[in-house]
């Protein structure tokens, strides 16, 4: 494994515990160098190696501690690292000017859609195809690890096609840290002019501006260029913009100019998708018995499931072993522990509904067609497999008048469990998505 691998390697374990404005501000422009037993860091000036300790060589040490990697870590400074490198290698992109880290790797493409992310997903599309119309800002909200920097990242990638465009693509933390070199050096006049002269900015995790009251007041004077000039600005946060607080009144007002979409923690058919979306491009040999594990243990966010992907791959790289059951759970054991949950009737109603593609009204309804019935039945039957409730307590949050109809379904699925393997292996598989999700 040369340098370049084993520096990837890290990186990608990197992503699981540390934010995308740490890993862009800190992690994605040190070049890694192995001379014997120590793995040498190199970064562009003294003030970065006090920025990398701090946040992130704890996160380093547990990584190779985890890759079974007996490294010491070393710092060195290296002028010709440039913050603003185009691309990974450096790349010019036709007659574009691309100031900022952009992932080649996070396309469209390969951006797996599904039920919680499809609204954002298309208005990405929508500004990569016409920035600086409709929706400007494009204000894209979520938690971590759910696709807020991978759909930014595909728009920059799309919008580097074009001929004569200029982006510029931003952490929070990495425009905060440039102004504040820019007031230290007394050269704020360039700060200024560079931010105000690109065709589409964006900014990754904006909510790092919060109390930053210097930042914010640059930051709003660069919005009203850019918004006036029609050219596109986009930002991603864990919050909407009346969730961040010690945000000035007027930026938050901005934000919610254009259009402001949220990405939800994807659905079980989703993690599904998007682990065989992992193993197909990364041409690994996984059971599709190990997916299912992982998409029914893992359900808080993508990163955490692609770093489980990586981190097992990783492990079996690097052991020479295959990757089996007993593997995954031997080596995943911490991330794949679940918590004793409660089920509820309400869970059960909802997850089926979505399950059999039905309303969920559908499941207080007196509708007799069996494309609702059926599920309705289905719904009641594992309402009394999985909850300590009774029968007449799940018969009144089915607005059922008594328990008989309850009884009924549960006999009726049952049967059907004993005579059909296949539709008890169906109906496990349901339950089991049920208990992940709750």
């Amino acid at each position: 494994m040369d340098d370049l691998e084993l520096w990837t390697l890290i990186k990608n374990q990197l992503n699981n515990v540390l934010s995308p404005a740490k890993m862009g501000a800190w992690v994605e422009p040190v070049v890694a160098e192995v001379q014997d037993t120590t793995l040498i860091l190199k970064v562009p000036s003294q003030f970065f190696i006090e920025g990398l300790k701090t946040d992130c060589e704890q996160h380093i040490d547990d990584v190779l501690k985890t890759l079974n990697l007996n490294y010491l870590l070393d710092y060195q400074v290296d002028k010709s690292i440039h913050l603003g490198a185009s691309t990974p290698e450096n790349k010019t992109v036709k007659k574009n000017t691309i100031d900022g880290f952009i992932d080649e790797r996070f396309t469209f493409e390969n951006f797996v859609v599904g039920s919680s992310n499809e609204f954002s997903h298309a208005a990405s599309m929508a500004v990569a195809e016409a920035p600086g119309t409709e929706y400007n800002p494009l204000y894209i909200y979520g938690g971590v690890g759910l696709g807020k920097t991978h759909l930014i990242n595909a728009v920059a990638n799309k919008l580097a096609e074009r001929d004569n465009i200029r982006i510029a693509y931003r952490t929070g933390e990495h425009f905060t840290n440039e102004l504040i070199d820019s007031i230290r050096s007394h050269n704020t006049a360039a700060f200024r002019d560079k931010y105000r002269k690109v065709d589409v900015l964006i900014i990754d995790d904006i909510q790092f501006i919060e109390g930053k009251q210097s930042t914010q007041e640059e930051f709003f004077h660069t919005f009203d260029a850019l918004h006036k000039a029609k050219k596109q600005i986009i930002l991603t946060s864990d919050r909407k913009p009346s969730s961040i607080n010690n945000l000035a009144e007027r930026l938050r007002s901005r934000f919610s100019w254009g259009l402001v979409a949220d990405i939800q923690p994807p659905s079980f058919e989703t993690r599904m998708a998007i682990l065989k979306s992992k193993v197909e491009l990364s041409g690994i040999d996984l059971d599709d018995d190990i997916c299912f594990l992982l998409a029914s243990k893992i359900s808080s966010n993508v990163r955490e499931l692609e770093g489980a992907l990586t981190r097992l791959t990783a492990y079996a790289k690097l052991s020479g072993q295959p990757i089996t059951m007993a593997l995954a759970k031997d080596k995943l054991r911490d991330q794949l522990q679940m918590k004793s949950k409660i089920v509820t009737v309400e869970d059960i109603q909802k997850q089926v509904a979505l399950y059999y593609n039905i309303r969920l009204a559908d499941m207080k309804s007196k509708v007799r067609k069996r494309n609702i019935a059926y599920p309705r039945q289905i719904a009641m039957y594992i309402s009394k497999e999985m909850t300590k409730m009774s029968m007449p307590e799940i018969a009144e949050k089915f607005e059922k008048k008594d328990h008989t109809t309850i009884l009924y379904a549960h006999r009726k699925i049952q049967a059907e469990r004993d005579q059909e393997q296949s539709f008890d292996d169906e109906l496990s598989r349901l339950m089991f998505m049920i208990k992940s999700d709750t």
